[in-house]
């Protein structure tokens, strides 16, 4: 199979008309701040508990609210910045508020009374127990 370049653009279309869409609707959605606010997640399981890493730099740790309800460990933020600059002849007020939410569906193994969280350099760890009967037990089975 050979791979072909492919231009939709015809002879009759202007090509400024073109490019001014095209980088319109491009920029929009890949410079816009507002398009991707969900922070990205590692989760992994090791043999005393699941892990989830959320990458949320430039938060506080007071920025967080993590809850429990039922089996589902919804995570989320809010942060309001309020900057004011004032110079000779104007003043100029910006209001920054950005928030995220994410949810995740624990498995009936996770224990929900033994949930810690640490936020360190940028990143939100969340560690989740297993209940002892879901711990891996390591065990050497003998061949006979």
């Amino acid at each position: 199979m050979t791979l072909v370049n492919f231009n939709n653009r015809t002879r009759n279309t202007a090509p400024y008309f073109n490019n001014v869409f095209d980088s319109l609707f491009s920029d929009a959605v890949t410079k816009n701040k507002m398009v991707d606010k969900s922070p990205n997640v590692n989760i992994y399981e090791n043999e005393a508990a699941y892990v989830i890493e959320l990458a949320a730099p430039g938060l506080k740790k007071e920025d967080f609210q993590i809850n429990l309800k039922k089996d589902t460990l919804s995570v989320w933020a809010e942060v309001k910045k309020d900057e004011t600059q004032v110079a000779k002849d104007f003043t100029r007020k910006e209001f920054d508020y950005s928030s995220f939410a994410r949810s995740f569906n624990l498995p009936d193994s996770a224990d929900g009374d033994n949930i810690t969280a640490e936020y360190k350099d940028g990143i939100l760890s969340i560690n989740i127990s297993k209940k002892d009967d879901a711990k891996l037990q390591h065990k050497e089975i003998v061949v006979s």
